[in-house]
């Protein structure tokens, strides 16, 4: 098969199953309401968890004078600006570790520590809806990697019994048993704290206990979780009060609840180091413009008015119990992310698609995203919403959901709708 018979048909089977994706071009900043194809939208499709994409005008342009745009070149040669050192700094002390480490994106953050720690051997146990970068990840580090059900604690622990030795509390062990071996196999957890496209939250309590006692290491990208869970918004480790120990590995995103762009890990100063020499997609690519890493700082600072997560949750409430009451489908989240359960394709294009006629913006999720037969519209709400704004999804989807449930010929949405 040529090149461009192969492309032709993978493209064509998209369009076919309902599974073409594309762009579309705003007109205006991120916000409640933005401007797209030359309409106005009320927008539910946003990662901007607290609404901070639309501030810090101010903070980025003080910070463009000082820093212009661009930083240069990498880290390691001398793009590592004076901006970056203090937001790692700042960002360490918010989320209650020694070090942190700035990456451009969360999915480099997640690829390049996996493949950096993680070698050929080692085994790396996955939450089944992990993110597509920490598979990624995985696969990048050559290690083996065995994907658990979702959150299935039971099936994790029955992996980590048969995969990983267990520390028996209360007894001592030897010297020959605690020497460092550095080709001895290592095992890996890694999970999403709030997952992206189900809504629901890890119970990372439970299994930061069950790797201590397994002797295996701890990750958790926090990317959804950061700036909305925990107190201040710090994050998952202070939601379920776990000690730096406890949760070794933690990635956060500055693209969602903090409203710029970037991302960090965090951890201690070895691990910082070790990933400083070894994760290839830190040490290979041009660090963060230093404005934007500048900027980020007052960002960091409004993050921390808890009367935003405040009204979040309150927005969240709203919504679930106006769903509820019209008994749509929606899935076991208290996050931000609520997600309706349509299943077939079609139907979810179909259902965003008349949203889209009523002014409102709401993306169906489809495969590969998420399962075949599990396609969605991905619902997210945010601090910056109104009760006005909510109350009006909920009435367009009472009355496109009641017409698409009850409707005796289908909807058939072009192939190529949003």
């Amino acid at each position: 098969m040529s090149w461009n018979n192969r492309i032709e048909r993978a493209l064509q089977h998209r369009r076919d199953e309902y599974l073409w994706r594309q762009r579309h071009t705003l007109d205006s900043a991120q916000g409640t309401h933005v401007r797209c194809d030359g309409n106005t939208f009320l927008n539910f499709c946003s990662n901007d968890y607290l609404g901070l994409a639309a501030t810090g005008q101010q903070d980025l342009s003080l910070a463009a004078e000082r820093w212009a745009i661009g930083s240069g070149a990498s880290h390691l040669v001398c793009g590592h600006s004076r901006a970056h050192h203090d937001l790692e700094q700042a960002l360490a002390d918010y989320t209650g570790y020694p070090c942190a480490l700035l990456f451009s994106t969360g999915y480099m953050a997640n690829v390049g520590v996996i493949s950096a720690l993680a070698q050929r051997g080692d085994l790396i146990l996955q939450d089944k809806l992990n993110h597509a970068s920490l598979l990624d990840g995985a696969q990048l580090s050559r290690a083996r990697m065995t994907r658990y059900r979702h959150a299935d604690l039971a099936h994790l622990n029955d992996l980590l019994e048969r995969h990983a030795p267990v520390i028996k509390t209360g007894r001592s062990q030897s010297e020959t048993d605690l020497q460092a071996d550095t080709n001895k196999a290592e095992t890996l957890v890694v999970t999403d704290s709030i997952f992206s496209m189900d809504g629901d939250l890890a119970d990372i309590g439970a299994m930061a206990t069950s790797c201590q006692q397994h002797q295996a290491l701890l990750m958790v990208d926090d990317a959804h979780g950061l700036g909305v869970l925990g107190p201040q918004g710090r994050g998952a480790r202070a939601h379920f009060d776990l000690s730096c120990e406890q949760l070794p590995v933690y990635i956060g995103t500055l693209g969602k609840a903090f409203g710029g762009y970037g991302a960090f890990v965090a951890g201690s100063e070895d691990l910082i180091d070790y990933l400083i020499q070894f994760a290839r997609s830190y040490i290979y690519t041009t660090a963060l413009p230093p404005a934007l890493a500048d900027a980020m700082q007052g960002n960091l600072q409004r993050l921390q008015d808890d009367t935003l997560r405040d009204t979040l949750h309150q927005r969240i409430a709203q919504f679930r119990r106006g769903a509820q009451e019209l008994g749509l489908p929606l899935m076991a989240s208290e996050s931000p992310i609520q997600p309706i359960l349509v299943g077939d394709s079609q139907q979810a294009l179909a259902l965003s698609q008349a949203l889209r006629d009523s002014g409102i913006w709401v993306s169906a999720i489809r495969p590969p995203t998420v399962p075949v037969n599990e396609a969605r519209l991905r619902v997210t709400l945010t601090a910056a919403h109104s009760e006005a704004d909510v109350a009006q999804l909920l009435h367009a989807l009472e009355r496109h959901w009641q017409a698409l449930t009850t409707a005796e010929q289908p909807i058939h949405p072009h192939p190529e709708a949003p």
